[in-house]
């Protein structure tokens, strides 16, 4: 029996009769009623998978008008829901007008039980079809909005050198030429690549980001381009790889300096060719993406030194966006301790918290060599370790191995526990839990510790 539920709508009681017998036995509900007026206050009509219409319902009329004026009052209310017509009279004219209407069918008057059956079975195959279609494509819209949801990760500051680069991406985000961004590590590579995005004819499709320098050898071809069942020995299912998944949307690959040069032919290939095999196939699949490479490598000088494929380079380098670092941002950094404090208070709820004049000095004299990703991180640990609303220098961790002589040593086991927490938080990017375990310490004795060392 099937799931389906079917209306019948005729005013002749002995065909209503004939059709729930025909069907009780094959659907899981069937419904009916004699006067088409009834439409207008039939509960869940939207749940009815297929209505069978009678085209005549007043006597002596055979026009098929009638018919034709219910079936749109229904597609009006439920759109999907699929209109088989019924009529005594044979007209093609009629069928074909009732078929650009919106009816799927048409079945004559007497009918063929058979006959009927199949189309309705045809009908209602399509009709789930339909369905599963529809609940597809709303979780596919809804994925590619949790994908390309970026709550957290906003492009702030007010500086000349931010608004150049801004300018350009606008300008670039419109075509669909590949982009290299490059800059240090944490300038926001990532944010500029997410704003080329937005601002492109693609923004409603799928942003997908992949760290290169992440993938393994053996797993590259297998991770982008995607991979058949059996293809390797934990192959246990057809797997399509990021470059398929990001098709018709935007493509950004990280970390792009760091692949091999083996690597860097493959991925040449598919760049040229807008196509991917999967591995253990042979199949080409054409792909349809906007790529955006990003690195903190010289790639020039890595061509010069036979690092890196000159051909790939300018593959990937239609367009260079260079991300300058934060020290090059003047006015910026105290907009960004602004926006990370605020964010740090409502997270974990230590709210009215300000630094001081001697605090922002402090901050603005400070070079920065993690840029917006150490200070993110800096004001994370202050917030957290905050006793005062008033922060004050004292308050701020900095990375200050990085502003001294490197021939410089500690003195005492306090500045060489400072320096070895430090290199081990920025190592575990300002992850205490993961820093702790690192030198073979609790997370609390990591916070007693930098607590102690402030003071």
């Amino acid at each position: 029996m099937s799931e389906g539920i079917i209306l019948i709508i005729d005013d002749n009681k002995s065909v209503l009769s004939a059709l729930e017998i025909l069907l009780q036995s094959e659907y899981k509900e069937v419904k009916s009623i004699s006067n088409p007026n009834q439409i207008s206050s039939f509960q869940n009509l939207k749940d009815i998978d297929i209505v069978l219409l009678d085209m005549n319902f007043s006597a002596g009329v055979n026009s098929g008008n009638e018919g034709l004026f219910w079936l749109k009052e229904i597609k009006k209310k439920t759109p999907n829901t699929l209109v088989i017509m019924m009529t005594a009279y044979g007209d093609i004219e009629l069928a074909v007008k009732a078929l650009k209407e919106g009816a799927s069918d048409f079945i004559l008057k007497p009918w063929n039980n058979e006959k009927l059956l199949t189309t309705l079975k045809s009908a209602y195959s399509l009709q789930k079809s339909k369905k599963e279609i529809d609940i597809l494509k709303t979780k596919e819209t809804n994925l590619k909005r949790i994908i390309n949801k970026e709550d957290t990760n906003y492009i702030i500051g007010t500086s000349k050198a931010l608004n150049d680069v801004l300018k350009l991406t606008n300008k670039v985000a419109k075509t669909d030429v590949n982009v290299l961004i490059t800059g240090e590590n944490g300038t926001g590579k990532e944010l500029i690549a997410r704003e080329l995005h937005r601002l492109s004819s693609r923004k409603d499709e799928v942003f997908i980001a992949v760290d290169m320098g992440s993938l393994s050898e053996n797993l590259f071809e297998s991770e982008l381009f995607g991979h058949t069942k059996g293809s390797f020995t934990d192959a246990k299912e057809d797997r399509i790889g990021k470059f398929e998944a990001a098709s018709g949307g935007s493509l950004f690959l990280d970390e792009i300096g760091n692949i091999s040069l083996q690597t860097q032919s493959k991925l040449l290939s598919v760049i040229q060719n807008k196509t991917i095999v999967r591995v253990g196939s042979n199949k080409q699949i054409p792909v349809d993406i906007r790529l955006i490479c990003a690195t903190n490598c010289n790639l020039d000088q890595m061509v010069a030194n036979g690092l890196f494929r000159e051909d790939l380079l300018y593959r990937i380098n239609t367009i260079l966006i260079e991300v300058p670092p934060l020290r090059n941002r003047e006015g910026d950094i105290l907009i960004l301790a602004d926006f990370y404090l605020n964010k740090f208070m409502n997270k974990y709820g230590k709210f009215g918290l300000k630094i001081n004049q001697v605090a922002q000095e402090k901050l603005l004299s400070y070079s920065w060599p993690g840029n917006i990703r150490e200070l993110q991180h800096t004001l994370e640990r202050t917030v957290i370790l905050s006793d005062d609303k008033i922060l004050k220098p004292t308050d701020f961790l900095l990375n200050q191995k990085n502003d001294i002589s490197t021939e410089s040593l500690p003195n005492t086991l306090n500045e060489m526990e400072l320096i070895m927490i430090n290199n081990a938080l920025e190592r575990n990017k300002g992850n205490y839990s993961a820093a702790a375990e690192e030198l073979g310490i609790t997370r609390q004795t990591l916070y007693n510790k930098i607590k102690k060392t402030d003071k």
